[in-house]
Order: structure tokens, then sequence, then C-alpha cells
């Protein structure tokens, strides 16, 4: 909650959208779950994240390996009673407009955890309204967080952190 200059309170919503980390090479698994370093980073982000008083009640992910594992991790750090829900609307291409549809209907602080291009034409659309004008560049193990109040319903980029900020990478 944060406190308007009327002085009424106002709701803020967060939504942190991730790309999964680094993940092993698809010749040594085809399944491509994290790598050592992967891990590592992705830990790290959160341990981070947590201590800026990052908080969510769930995290979803594709089903994807690397996906999964990546929300597994943050999720242990910022909440570990916290439900780790599959979503069927967040792979890779995807279309955006399904994810932004159910975002629309939740009102707690969520991670969503996923894969480029989807990530980013995600953000695009619900930052400008068109999924093709580009608003982020996404790294493996980054995490871009973006912000709504109930007075305007419009989504905008709080902050975004990749692994080389916090000396990884």
């Amino acid at each position: 909650m944060l406190k308007c200059h009327s002085g009424r309170e106002v709701f803020t919503m967060r939504i942190y959208l991730m790309q999964h980390g680094k993940p092993v090479a698809k010749e040594e698994d085809p399944e491509r779950p994290l790598s050592q370093k992967g891990r590592e980073e992705v830990s790290r982000i959160a341990e981070a994240l947590k201590k800026s008083g990052m908080q969510v009640s769930q995290a979803l992910h594709s089903g994807k390996k690397r996906a999964e594992q990546t929300a597994e991790i943050m999720l242990s750090k910022l909440n570990p009673g916290g439900k780790l829900v599959l979503n069927e609307s967040i792979s890779p291409l995807d279309d955006p407009q399904k994810i932004a549809s159910e975002l629309s209907s939740i009102s707690e602080d969520i991670l969503v955890v996923g894969h480029l291009p989807h990530l980013a034409k995600l953000v695009s659309l619900l930052v400008t309204g068109d999924q093709e004008r580009p608003v982020v560049r996404f790294q493996q193990g980054g995490i871009v967080c973006l912000e709504t109040d109930e007075q305007k319903g419009q989504w905008a980029v709080a902050w975004m952190v990749v692994p080389q900020l916090l000396g990884l990478g």
C-alpha cells in the first residue's frame, strides 16, 4: 500500500517477470535444466531481492525444466510457503495476451518465470499496449518489476536487475 497525495491508501501491485537462468547446452541434456552457474546466479539474485524486501505469493512457470528450476529457487528464498504453479500460457511462442488477461485478475504480487520472445512481448504489451514495441532487453537470469495501481491501471517498469549488476555472469 502507498499513500497518495490525498492521504487515501492506494494499492500497488507488482508483477516480477524473469527469464530463466542459464541452462546446460542442448547437446548435454535435451531438457536443458539449469547449469551450475545458472543455479548460483539465480540463487544470488533471489537473495539480493529478498534483502530488498521483494515478496511474492506464487511463482508461475512454463513447465520447461529451466523455468521450473528458476521459479523453485526464487520461491525457496522469497517465500518458502508460496505456491509453485505451472502455467501453460507462458511458453516461448505463446500469445502474451493470454497471460496478460490472467494477470489482470490477480491481486497479489507474483513472479512469472518464462522465456524469450514471450517475456519481452508480455512486458511490451502490458506497458505500451503493443507487444511488438520493445521496452526491455532480457538476459538469462534477469528480472523486471512492473507496477500498477488501482487508480491508473497502467503498468510501468519499476526496475530491472540482470546478473551483471550483482557481479555475476
